[in-house]
């Protein structure tokens, strides 16, 4: 397919230096590099006309083209995923949804990106949308590398935070608690907007980027979801993996 026909797009930014994991995604898992598993699976999404890997680095480059796969070279200094997806998108201007596919989840459920391509089609009044899956374990629910994310009656998010929300006062009152899970597809004018906007003061507290277009006026759209992938964020995380693998 050739740029021109291109309609949605499936970008999976890809670094090499990474602080906690240097040289992630040419990590070997069963003998297929990182990215080239997250590549694959993202490649079996119905709703996506291209994916592609945005690098910095040669050593990833050469390693998406050795199994024949779509690489975008980007510049080195940006500052998150989001803006190496934006400057990645850029050779593709006929695009008008972009997906950012994190690249540390080598068993990303292709339904997944499906799901979330439609449920943005179908929803036109949406700049964002992304996706959350309910939980119910104590330690998740509490756990602040587990982002949480409280949605209207529109499926629209009203807040992400690293906290538990909402909180529970009474005990008597079901609370439901929702996972983020960090897959995101924008329409393609957004995500060049989105690059330009100044840090915002909640983004700045919690640490998520979200919280800018947010605190910006962007509606986010959450699907929900209720299947669970793994991300590699330490070599640790490889040994829970292995596990993740075994129970496909």
């Amino acid at each position: 397919m050739s740029k021109n026909d291109t309609q949605s797009i499936g970008i999976i930014p890809a670094r090499y230096d990474s602080v906690r994991f240097p040289g992630k995604p040419l990590v070997d898992i069963r003998g297929k590099t990182m990215i080239q598993r997250v590549y694959e699976r993202a490649s079996e999404a119905k709703e996506l006309d291209l994916v592609v890997v945005a690098t910095d680095d040669v050593r990833i480059r050469d390693a998406v083209r050795t199994f024949g796969g779509q690489v975008v070279m980007t510049r080195r200094d940006h500052p998150s995923g989001t803006d190496r997806v934006a400057e990645a998108a850029l050779p593709y201007p006929e695009a008008t949804l972009i997906m950012n596919i994190q690249g540390d989840e080598p068993f990303i459920f292709a339904e997944q990106i499906d799901q979330l391509v439609r449920f943005i089609r179908e929803r036109p009044t949406l700049a964002i949308a992304t996706l959350a899956k309910r939980i119910t374990e104590r330690g998740l629910i509490e756990n602040p590398n587990v982002v949480k994310v409280v949605i209207n009656a529109e499926s629209q998010a009203l807040y992400f935070s690293r906290s538990p929300i909402p909180f529970q006062r009474d005990p008597a009152v079901a609370a439901v608690y929702r996972k983020h899970i960090g897959l995101y597809i924008y329409r393609a004018t957004v995500l060049q907007q989105i690059t330009r906007m100044e840090p915002h003061p909640l983004e700045q507290i919690e640490k998520l980027e979200q919280l800018r277009w947010l605190g910006n006026g962007l509606k986010i759209g959450v699907a929900e979801t209720t299947l669970e992938s793994i991300a590699i964020d330490h070599p640790e995380d490889l040994i829970r993996l292995e596990k993740f693998i075994d129970q496909l």
